[in-house]
């Protein structure tokens, strides 16, 4: 209790004690008043300061949850220390990095459906080579004495169209599924590459080397040009109306999206060490590409309008992606084991897992039914 509370006490007959009692300007009774309020107070204090101690610490046990402990990343092998670096924008921004994460192997074999058709290196010479899409069931499809690649199948799932230098130029080709049926398209002088059954079936977009994307009729006629830069490796959007490529047109090779008859070209990245081939998300909306320097590119996906980049992998060198019919996983080579293979990732940049794993370079992926 304050001095002045304890002088405002009426006078007492203590008060007649001799001046050696009032040394402290108080009576006796009225210091040791003083001083067994202040105990009481300050033990009152303390009192309430242990029950607030005690009642915080029972709602931190009782009431607040634990911290979930961080669930451990895997990532895959890395061929190179400076593959860990992530590529940059041309603004020198470093662009998001998702690493690789394990999902549960239980129905993963279930959601792989369809077959993935790509480039197989046999004795020496690229060739076309087929699988189920979980990796089952391989087969060489092409016996070229020439290089065959940049294979794609038709949407009905029956015929895969490729590029061959059989005749010397690089043509496009048709065989079906089981091999059979061979078929030379193009009659044009140049080297045509990339080719690409529209989902309708109506038109073959290809590349023309250092003159265009162009268009040709299943037969091979009618072949016509739709562009007239250095635009490669054209795809088709899972609905025809448009084509994704790739081009060097705005000065350095970028990723564009224009109409299927070749109008409205627009811009769609704005990256340094831009790749080639893209794939079209099945709902239209996204784009999956590779861009970074030789030895450490990395797969992407942005959305169409050139928003919400987004970076799957993490080193190893990865190129060449594809996006399931189903639209729940991506297929892309990798030379993260030494040689290339194909491997496969969900959108999200989870469950990375190798389809193939042989002593050749297996490449160039393209999803099919």
């Amino acid at each position: 209790m304050r001095l002045e509370l304890a002088d405002s006490f009426a006078p007492s007959p203590c008060d007649s004690l001799p001046v050696s009692n009032k040394i402290l300007g108080m009576s006796t009774p009225r210091k040791l008043l003083t001083i067994f309020d202040k105990i009481l107070i300050a033990g009152t204090a303390l009192g309430v300061l242990g029950i607030c101690v005690l009642i915080s610490a029972f709602i931190y046990i009782w009431y607040i949850p634990p911290k979930p402990a961080p669930t451990p990343f895997v990532s895959l092998p890395l061929n190179s220390p400076a593959a860990t670096v992530p590529p940059t924008n041309e603004s020198g921004g470093a662009l998001p990095t998702l690493v690789f994460s394990p999902t549960p192997s239980v129905g993963v074999e279930a959601s792989l459906v369809g077959r993935i058709v790509f480039t197989c290196y046999v004795k020496q010479i690229d060739q076309i080579c087929l699988m189920n899409a979980d990796g089952t069931g391989r087969k060489q499809i092409t016996e070229a004495e020439a290089t065959a690649f940049y294979a794609s199948i038709s949407p009905d799932g029956q015929t895969i169209y490729f590029s061959s230098r059989r005749t010397g130029s690089f043509e496009i080709y048709s065989i079906n599924t089981s091999g059979k049926d061979f078929k030379r398209l193009t009659r044009v002088s140049g080297n045509f590459y990339a080719p690409e059954l529209s989902p309708g079936g109506q038109w073959i977009v290809m590349a023309k080397e250092d003159d265009g994307i162009w268009l040709m009729k299943p037969d091979g006629t009618n072949p016509h040009a739709i562009t007239d830069a250095d635009d490669i490796d054209p795809t088709w959007s899972a609905d025809g109306s448009m084509i994704a490529f790739a081009s060097s047109r705005a000065g350095t090779r970028q990723l564009f999206v224009m109409n299927a008859d070749g109008s409205n070209i627009r811009q769609v990245t704005d990256l340094k060490d831009m790749g080639g081939r893209s794939s079209w998300s099945p709902d239209g909306t996204r784009l999956a590409f590779y861009a970074g320097p030789q030895g450490n590119r990395n797969i992407y996906i942005i959305n169409v309008d050139g928003t919400n980049l987004v970076q799957l992998t993490n080193g190893g060198d990865n190129l060449g992606p594809s996006w399931s019919p189903a639209g729940n996983w991506i297929a892309f080579a990798s030379f993260r084991d030494g040689n290339n293979e194909i491997y496969i990732i969900h959108p999200d940049g989870t469950g990375a897992k190798n389809l193939t794993n042989d002593p050749i370079s297996d490449w160039q992926p393209r999803w099919g039914k």
